[in-house]
């Protein structure tokens, strides 16, 4: 295995659960030495997700063990890789969809079947952007909602990485696109990229404004960003066997199970983690064919240093509206 001409490096690390303050950036952590089936990779940027604040805060499902360094959607260049990886060498330019040590770092170790290589045109802001939101935003759609060309789908919260990645691919795959922002700007963006149609959800007619757009056939797949706040208003849009796929929920909510028998509607949970390998190798298949085509380009928001981490946390919970990816810059 080849190490990396340096021992140390800076890395965020957890020691506690807690809120953003427990983010804690180190310039002694020891760069990670990849094994067998593993690669090191200097980081470029690293991409920020809401499901990163749920972990850190100790109320997510799965608890890393303490401390630990978070980070997934890393993109950089690889630095050396461990013994059996044929398919990475030195110099080359990837993106992570997980990784082994974390990657809000200057040096992540990841499994080389969760790599994959980094198109020319993307620079590493946008790999940074390619991760979770594409393949979750595929799942979602494909593998679990089995969206099919000419059916509408309401991307719930689309101004952000999973929401656009939703739009943008949503689009190039024949659908019709609707998609809510919670300004004009984010309205905006999300017209940009894929949305044929965009609702401010803090206007409270905007329910009533998607139903006069749809008519009376509903919405047969809406994305749902927030379930806990839009579920019960959810069902009420959709059509005769719509879906409403879950990709984030912040709490609980109560809903009348009454409304999905009348539609003969589901409710389906989306969780990249349980994808299997194939799955996860048929996102990626479909992801780099349409960068080459030329439709999918990861719109990157805000973008903070290492040092302002615990700020990023605070701003994608707290902020107002999102309007594209979040990222580290290293």
């Amino acid at each position: 295995a080849m190490a990396a001409t340096r021992t140390v490096m800076r890395a965020v690390r957890v020691f506690e659960f807690g809120g953003p303050e427990v983010l804690k950036l180190q310039s002694d952590v020891l760069v990670p030495v990849p094994k067998e089936n593993q690669v090191l990779i200097k980081v470029h940027a690293c991409g920020v997700n809401p499901v990163e604040t749920y972990i850190r805060s100790g109320t997510y499902a799965r608890k890393p063990a303490l401390p630990y360094t978070p980070g997934s959607d890393v993109s950089g260049v690889i630095e050396g890789v461990g013994q059996h990886v044929t398919a990475f060498k030195k110099g080359d330019r990837v993106f992570t969809l997980e990784t082994v040590s974390g990657g809000y770092a200057e040096y992540a170790v990841a499994a080389a079947n969760r790599v994959f290589p980094l198109p020319d045109k993307l620079d590493f802001r946008q790999g940074a952007a390619l991760g979770v939101p594409y393949f979750t935003a595929y799942r979602a759609l494909f593998q679990k909602g089995c969206a099919k060309a000419g059916e509408t789908v309401l991307v719930h919260g689309a101004s952000g990485g999973v929401g656009l990645a939703a739009c943008q691919i949503a689009r190039a795959c024949g659908l019709k696109v609707l998609g809510t922002a919670g300004t004009e700007e984010g309205m905006n963006v999300i017209l940009r990229n894929g949305a044929h149609q965009a609702f401010n959800h803090r206007d409270p007619n905007y329910i009533e404004r998607i139903k006069e757009c749809t008519g009376p056939a509903g919405v047969d797949i809406i994305i749902e960003m927030l379930s806990n706040v839009n579920l019960d208003a959810d069902l009420q849009l959709l059509a005769c066997a719509g879906r409403v796929m879950v990709v984030g929920c912040r709490g609980r909510i109560e809903i009348n199970p009454r409304d999905t028998m009348s539609k003969e509607s589901s409710i389906i949970g989306v969780s990249l983690f349980l994808a299997t390998e194939e799955e996860r190798q048929e996102c990626a298949t479909a992801l780099l064919d349409g960068i080459e085509a030329g439709w999918l380009k990861p719109v990157v928001g805000l973008e903070y240093p290492l040092e302002k981490v615990s700020k990023a946390h605070e701003d994608i919970i707290c902020s107002s509206g999102a309007r594209g990816k979040m990222v580290l810059l290293l």
